[in-house]
């Protein structure tokens, strides 16, 4: 497996993690009621906690920032572009994704701001070995 499509499957543990985060969290699952919550449908989840709010919305912007990952780097390795260049992408999206998450998580803004933004330059170096 290539340096860049180990960078990939690391970020997808990652976004499961950060889903796990933000369910384990909203539902209280330290909490015998919350376990039992996170073991049902959640049909009567307890209103989100600030905390469980940001880790919620972490985890759905990662799938969408995932998704887009994903996407280039597999077109790139359709195109048979590979290499030092896209390796170095791969985990530049790596790296920014999993600051990302306790900077949002704690609420730090102008720093998750820009972790968000390096993920998105990481995309973007791949995008451009497509041009």
């Amino acid at each position: 497996m290539t340096p860049d499509l180990k960078w990939l499957l690391y970020s997808v543990a990652l976004a499961l993690a950060m889903e796990l985060v933000g369910s384990a969290l909203r539902v209280r699952i330290w909490t015998p009621k919350g376990l039992m919550l996170a073991l049902g449908n959640r049909d009567d989840l307890p209103p989100a906690s600030a905390l469980a709010g940001r880790a919620d919305r972490a985890s759905r912007n990662m799938l969408v920032s995932l998704l887009l990952f994903a996407a280039v780097l597999l077109a790139a390795h359709a195109a048979g572009k590979t290499g030092e260049r896209i390796d170095n992408a791969a985990a530049l999206f790596f790296w920014s994704r999993l600051a990302y998450a306790p900077l949002y998580w704690l609420g730090i803004t102008y720093l998750r701001t820009a972790a968000w933004a390096a993920g998105i330059v990481g995309i973007a170096m791949v995008a451009l070995t497509l041009l």
